[in-house]
């Protein structure tokens, strides 16, 4: 049932994991997603796992939903800028952003990074610029977002983070800001109309965790398409104003919408570290 027929969706950081998945369950509800990420096609990534922009719009024509890549790199506040213009300029409207681009444990995928359970003063000083950038991501797009929601009066701002237990700083922090930005978004949209939710999944099957399984429980794993499906429900509720500031668990939201992971070899949510 094409529940989200007529909107357009904007998710950053699509062309792999967490945000491919969001991006399919959006499209295969009827919406028009349009993601960003920096690999073209396969295997001219920076990062050497699976995962392109050309593969996850091909696997959203296969299943009949329609999704348009951006090659951006968000570390570059002007091609962030510009992806958002280049929905409003070809669509005119942006009725569902998804703040998901980071790039944490692009590390643990490249070999420049310690184990992700290696305490911090093993890891080199970058992790924390690393961690602490998607925050900022999430900023300037929002922002480049923020003056077409407020002007349409209505809106929905994802934005994917995590409720961390301490032992890793620079994850934790950059978690924390990320949460943070939800509050202060519906305190700033919310008289608009705008809904802003956090949205904090478990462990995910993503690309770079399966490199690392050995490190994780994999049996308590969701799939990506798991948490698609679960956004996509969230961004057809006519009553999701009611979640406005807050953030919340895949799981619990899975609940609340009756939905099943749609991968049998993904279980419920862990509370271990995801993504």
């Amino acid at each position: 049932m094409n529940t989200l027929e007529g909107q357009v969706a904007l998710v950053t950081g699509g062309s792999r994991g967490i945000g491919k998945g969001i991006a399919l369950g959006l499209a295969a509800a009827g919406a028009t997603v349009y993601i960003t990420g920096r690999t073209r096609t396969e295997g001219a990534g920076v990062v050497p796992v699976a995962g392109s922009i050309a593969s996850t719009v091909a696997e959203a024509e296969a299943e009949h939903g329609r999704i348009l890549g951006i090659v951006t790199d968000h570390r570059d506040d002007a091609q962030s800028e510009a992806a958002v213009q280049r929905v409003l300029e070809e669509q005119g409207r942006l009725d569902v952003l998804v703040n998901n681009a980071w790039a944490g444990y692009e590390g643990y995928a490249t070999g420049e990074g310690e184990p992700p359970d290696a305490p911090f003063w093993q890891k080199p000083v970058s992790y924390w610029d690393v961690n602490l950038a998607g925050p900022r991501w999430s900023y300037v797009v929002t922002r480049s977002a923020a003056p077409p929601m407020v002007a349409a009066g209505s809106g929905l701002v994802v934005t994917v983070s995590f409720a961390c237990d301490p032992g890793d700083p620079a994850y934790g922090v950059a978690k924390t800001a990320s949460n943070r930005l939800v509050l202060e978004w519906q305190a700033a949209l919310g008289s608009h109309g705008i809904t802003s939710v956090g949205l904090h999944p478990g462990l995910v099957r993503t690309e770079i965790v399966d490199l690392n399984a050995q490190y994780f429980d994999m049996r308590e794993a969701e799939s990506p398409l798991h948490v698609g499906h679960t956004v996509a429900a969230m961004a057809a509720d006519r009553e999701v104003s009611k979640r406005r500031g807050q953030c919340f668990t895949v799981a619990q939201l899975a609940e609340d919408y009756a939905l099943v992971d749609p991968d049998p070899g993904a279980g419920r949510t862990t509370q271990r570290k995801p993504r």
